[in-house]
């Protein structure tokens, strides 16, 4: 079909709208049908909060000055007490918050969630840093969040458990990287992955194909896909004797734990889904009595059918996690918790769609003309089919009954002018004042917070720390099983004794025809076979 060149107004042409808005749709990773934009309509005689307009500030000098000024603790050295879990802590911990597209300051979205006691390494007792928790849970693993993960000191052999709330891109990308670099960084047991069955939406295109999109075959179509990746890797041991298989009466899971491919269920590179109902309100997803750790779900509406919200229960204290939704009754209800309320509520928050415009187009005040408008009405069409602005954050704020002790903002781009414009949305859907008082009742999440929630009679105050990290450190601290077992790929050598043995084979899957070895047939040398 030949393209217009008409202009529409001011020198844009029908090419530029509709590149405007292709770039504004895909740079937010979306994976649904839009539904119509535009705000729905109060109801007659019910009047919404008034809020003037707030505008970015200068984006080199942007900060997020609170964040700043929380305490700090260095989970990287053992002289810290605070890297010790307490016995009775739940400690959840930021390591991405950003919507798409991403930026330096933030990664994308993922937390991980840690319960007490701590458990020393026995081949490293006294040094907390070789440690681990009880328990510990993976929310979601957008791209870049290793690193942060990295740098926390959380390796992969505390990396075991992770759960989807849905299959984004900016949700679960970092996956791949986990998963095949698990093995090779310490974990040497399976990497289980729950998240939400297929979708049931019908392509509209004919055939109209119901696609298969749910994490049983997100996983095994991962598990390929890695294939030349994870072969090549398994020289190395990836599976040791003393692993425990968990069954699905142990972590109480809604089906068996079954991996993917081929690999024998206790191996590194076994991946393993849980796939979960995502139509159920309060379905289990975890509920292990040896921890005390019990994981519920519940729908949200984001995009396409199947995302879902997780709700963490341990030793009397609670979490939420609603993943990316619209506003919606069910985590309202969910956060309620029957009266009694819950600990911490983690929720995603959005800019209102005139400030999503600004970010997109690197602006400091609205503009206008048919660009600025085409951008605007992409952000308000995006709102409507997947996300909850600022002023719905504080509406739904506003329903909860028994207020959630702790109100988390994240999936949001977090800075001084950003937190401050949506305090004032937020705050005017309590007209009496008094709550929420930032900093005690409400926060937005930021890479490297750390939350440290206590149980007791009464609950001792939640704390907000800052974690200080090396930008240059090494991989994370490993503690390596005694009775590993033989990798894949191995050749027989001989011990120190003269006894016969199995070792890894470097050379299994390679071509040595063109190497360049250290020392060449005549006895020259090329380099060191040190390395140096």
């Amino acid at each position: 079909m030949k393209e217009s060149k008409k202009t529409m107004s001011k020198g844009l042409t029908r090419r530029d709208l509709l590149k405007a808005s292709g770039v504004a749709l895909g740079g937010l990773a979306l994976g649904g049908a839009m539904i119509g934009s535009g705000a729905g309509k109060a109801h007659a005689g019910v009047a919404c909060p008034t809020v003037g307009p707030c505008y970015p500030t200068n984006t080199p000098t942007q900060q997020y000055s609170y964040f700043s000024s929380l305490p700090q603790y260095f989970p990287n050295d053992p002289n810290d007490q605070n890297v010790l879990l307490q016995d009775d802590e739940m400690r959840i911990t930021f390591l991405g918050s950003m919507v798409p597209p991403v930026r330096r300051a933030q990664q994308e979205m993922s937390i991980f969630v840690e319960v007490g006691p701590w458990i020393y390494d026995p081949n490293h007792p006294g040094d907390p840093t070789y440690g681990h928790a009880t328990d510990g849970f993976v929310f979601d693993c957008g791209s870049g969040v290793c690193a942060n993960y990295g740098a926390m000191n959380i390796g992969y052999g505390r990396m075991d458990k992770i759960f989807l709330t849905h299959l984004h891109a900016d949700h679960m990308s970092d996956l791949s990287h986990i998963y095949c670099f698990g093995p090779g960084g310490g974990r040497f047991s399976p990497l289980y992955v729950w998240g939400p069955g297929p979708s049931g939406v019908k392509s509209p295109r004919p055939p109209r194909r119901l696609y298969d999109d749910g994490t049983n075959a997100f996983c095994k179509n991962l598990r390929e896909a890695m294939r030349w990746c994870t072969e090549s890797f398994s020289f190395q041991t990836s599976s040791y004797e003393s692993y425990t298989t968990p069954t699905r009466m142990s972590w109480g899971l809604p089906c068996k734990p079954i991996p993917v491919g081929d690999d024998p269920p206790d191996d590194g590179y076994a991946l393993v889904p849980i796939e979960l109902d995502w139509t159920k309100v309060g379905g289990i997803a975890y509920n292990n009595p040896t921890t005390g750790v019990k994981i519920t779900h519940f729908p949200v509406i984001h995009c396409r059918k199947g995302s879902i919200g997780y709700k963490l229960e341990w030793n009397g204290l609670s979490m939420i996690f609603s993943g990316d939704t619209k506003p919606e009754h069910l985590s309202i209800d969910q956060a309620s918790n029957g009266g009694n309320g819950v600990d911490v509520f983690i929720h995603e928050m959005a800019l209102p769609p005139e400030l999503w415009a600004m970010q997109m187009l690197h602006l400091h005040q609205p503009s206008s003309g048919p660009l600025w408008e085409a951008y605007v009405e992409d952000m308000k069409t995006i709102e409507n089919s997947s996300h909850s602005p600022q002023g719905a954050f504080g509406y739904l704020l506003s329903q909860i009954q028994r207020k959630p002790r702790l109100a988390v903002a994240t999936h949001f781009p977090t800075a001084d002018d950003t937190v401050d414009c949506a305090m004032k949305s937020i705050q005017a859907h309590f007209p009496q004042g008094g709550y929420p008082v930032f900093g005690r009742d409400f926060i937005a999440s930021f890479d490297l917070m750390v939350i440290k929630v206590f149980a007791g009679n009464p609950k001792p105050d939640i704390q907000q720390w800052r974690a200080m990290v090396p930008d240059f450190e090494s991989s994370p601290l490993v503690s390596t099983p005694t009775d590993l077992n033989t990798p894949k790929y191995w050749k027989w050598s001989v011990d120190s004794n003269g006894k016969p043995i199995k070792v890894g084979d470097p050379y299994a899957q390679i071509d040595t025809l063109t190497e360049i070895k250290p020392v060449d047939e005549n006895g020259n040398c090329n380099y060191r076979d040190d390395g140096y």
